[in-house]
């Protein structure tokens, strides 16, 4: 079965203008300059999801995929924040310690959903942002 997102040749900047909503629009700029800066790859379409850099991942399953290091969607409602990656270990200590003094948030599996920044830490958001990249650059070396 093929994957379904993928990244793809779509302008970043087209996709944001289409974002009516003007604060959100200026906050997932915001968040372009800092996960680009964190990651060191530039912003990439997938799909509705802007993504930063990328890694290949295998299953024991079998299964096997491409997805970005870590990214966002800005979704109607709120931001869903692609970036909780350690699970177990000193980095998913590190992490949920971050996550404490984040601000206002709500935490999926692998997501944070944040209706606007100003709700959080932006300084903490980073360093969430760069423990992902590291851990995620552990977990699957190139």
């Amino acid at each position: 079965m093929a994957q379904k997102t993928q990244p793809h040749s779509g302008d970043v900047d087209t996709f944001l203008a289409t974002i009516a909503d003007e604060p959100k629009r200026a906050d997932s700029h915001a968040l372009i300059a800092m996960m680009q800066e964190v990651s060191g790859s530039p912003p990439v379409l997938w799909g509705t999801m802007i993504g930063f850099g990328q890694y290949h991942y295998k299953y024991a399953s079998g299964h096997e995929g491409d997805s970005f290091l870590i990214g966002f969607s800005p979704r109607k409602a709120e931001f869903s924040l692609y970036l909780l990656a350690a699970h177990e270990g000193k980095n998913a200590e590190r992490q949920a310690g971050l996550l404490a003094r984040l601000g206002r948030h709500r935490a999926g599996k692998g997501c944070l959903y944040v209706k606007r920044l100003a709700d959080i830490d932006m300084d903490v958001l980073r360093d969430v942002c760069a423990l992902t990249v590291q851990h995620m650059r552990q977990t699957y070396p190139q």
